[in-house]
């Protein structure tokens, strides 16, 4: 399967975040902890073009603690401050508008040096659809104003939110890029719902999870679906498919003659995966990419 979406509203925001740069101060980019490299747009570098930047890793309630710490020293050692939050519940989110200031420490002092009041740090926050943006504004505005769901592609236009008096937040529609080269990151992305669920074909997306979760966490998926013995030979799909088949005759996804239904199974897994109930699960580990 190859996963492609790029529509004409992500070129326009796109161009309106090229417009907007010379008022930025500093960038805000959301990932998706879970995943972190492929929730990263490769685009966003060059459109940047050298701002300033913190890194913050969403949805780590979900992710892996042990594998965030190694994302956390990853990024560190691309130059990249790294701070896992929660949207969705607050955690940590009052930490980001000091880390803001810290990047833009050294022109404040250079306003305040010249006896001029510091005006409120200009931030851009961008990042990939569905990565929780809408939700972080919320909770940073302290009140909604961004419209937020499950879905990738709710924010549409661009918008400046106050936080505080400090700080000034340009929202932007979630971009992804026109073509993802390598495959793996499209799965990814579409395992953790960056992607309208129309374009995919869920049946794929759930063989690959499975995949994944047999040689990482394979315990977890035992637990949740009760299935007695995982596969050794994973280079054999249909011993993968087995367990994905294990997994709807546990849910009741059975069809007439007592077959499973494959796409009613694949749809439990990766709601299971999306809603945390199979574990605090990372996709993708810095050392084996």
């Amino acid at each position: 399967m190859t996963i492609q979406w790029f529509p004409g509203h992500m070129t326009k925001a796109r161009r309106q975040i090229e417009d907007k740069l010379k008022l930025i101060d500093i960038v805000i980019e959301l990932l998706d902890a879970r995943v972190p490299l492929s929730s990263r747009n490769p685009m966003v570098d060059e459109i940047l073009k050298g701002k300033p930047r913190m890194v913050l890793l969403n949805k780590y309630d979900l992710a892996d603690s042990q594998l965030t710490a190694e994302w956390v020293r990853y990024f560190a050692e691309q130059g990249l401050k790294a701070l896992p939050i929660d949207a969705a519940t607050g955690t940590n989110v009052k930490e980001i508008l000091p880390r803001a200031k810290e990047l833009w420490a050294h022109k404040i002092e250079a306003q305040l040096r010249k006896g001029v009041n510091p005006r409120a740090v200009r931030a851009l926050i961008v990042g990939i659809p569905n990565v929780g943006k809408s939700t972080l504004i919320n909770q940073l505005a302290g009140k909604k104003i961004a419209a937020t769901g499950d879905r990738p592609g709710v924010t549409k236009g661009q918008q400046w939110i106050k936080v505080g008096t400090e700080m000034d937040l340009l929202d932007t529609p979630g971009i992804l890029w026109p073509k993802f080269e390598d495959q793996m990151v499209g799965l990814r992305l579409a395992a953790t719902g960056a992607i309208k669920e129309e374009l995919l074909h869920m049946d794929e997306i759930a063989f690959f999870v499975i995949k994944y979760m047999v040689k990482h966490y394979g315990a977890a998926l035992q637990e949740r679906f009760g299935i007695a013995e995982l596969p050794e030979d994973l280079d054999d799909p249909n011993e993968v498919v087995k367990v994905m088949e294990a997994v709807g005759r546990k849910r009741g996804a059975i069809v007439s003659g007592g077959k499973v239904d494959l796409d009613k199974a694949s749809l439990i897994i990766i709601r299971d995966l999306r809603a945390g109930k199979l574990g605090r699960i990372t996709l993708e580990v810095p050392g084996e990419l």
